[in-house]
């Protein structure tokens, strides 16, 4: 039976547990990375470096519009992971204006251990509710 917005009882139960699935994957997902060591936006951040199509490496500014962050906030997370030893910074070749991140061993390290969890677990959910 439809409801006034046309929209099924079926379709709300699946809207419920996709959002449902989704916080269970964010919850384990935290998870991971605090067993890596890493807070969530650290595992964020490294992702967002390391999966960059930027070809000298990841701005501040792609990585603060990939994390949905304001510019300050993603430079003061980069501080951090670099001051931890996941990232460093460089100075782009051809405009010295521009400071490009790059993913250290150890933060590649990490990311490879949570990517290849991640993609399991999203293999699983594939299976279940997408």
């Amino acid at each position: 039976m439809a409801t006034e917005a046309g929209l099924t009882e079926r379709d709300y139960q699946h809207l419920l547990r996709f959002r449902t699935e989704l916080r269970r994957f964010l919850r384990w997902s935290e998870e991971r990375a605090k067993a890596e060591g890493l807070t969530a936006a650290q595992h964020q951040l490294l992702l967002a470096v390391r999966g960059s199509a930027e070809e000298g490496g990841a701005t501040v500014g792609e990585v603060a519009d990939a994390l949905l962050l304001r510019h300050h906030t993603a430079s003061e997370l980069i501080d951090r992971a670099v001051g931890a030893g996941l990232l460093r910074r460089e100075r782009d070749q051809d405009d010295h204006r521009v400071v490009r991140l790059h993913i250290t061993r150890r933060g590649a390290g990490k990311l490879a251990r949570l990517s290849r969890q991640h993609l399991e677990e999203l293999a699983r959910l594939r299976a279940g509710i997408l």
